[in-house]
């Protein structure tokens, strides 16, 4: 292994590790305010719906929002059967066999 690249590798963990400890040595005493509590929550939707709805309405790279866009036909019945049920197995199933029917259909 070429030194740069293990010098890269010692440098994201030491960023990654003092990105980390930071909190965890800020919030130690006094624990994390209510409001910041209330506002991290919402960061794991925010961070999957950033990823998910270009993948959607973008599969070419181009924005398509029509009938002949599978991926977002499948990802709107994932959400449907994800909302009602609240079962993942049932979401990623149905998701797939939405996606795979299109596929061999069209």
């Amino acid at each position: 292994m070429r030194n740069e690249i293990f010098l890269i590798i010692v440098g994201m963990a030491l960023v990654t590790f003092a990105t980390r400890f930071s909190c965890v040595a800020l919030f130690q005493q006094t624990g994390m305010p209510p409001w910041l509590e209330r506002w991290l929550k919402y960061i794991p939707t925010a961070i999957l719906t950033a990823l998910i709805v270009p993948a959607l309405v973008l599969p070419k790279g181009q924005i398509d929002i029509s009938f002949h866009n599978h991926y977002l036909l499948a990802g709107i019945v994932a959400t449907f059967i994800a909302y009602k049920s609240r079962n993942i197995i049932a979401t990623l199933m149905l998701g797939m066999g939405t996606m795979l029917a299109l596929h061999l259909l069209g």
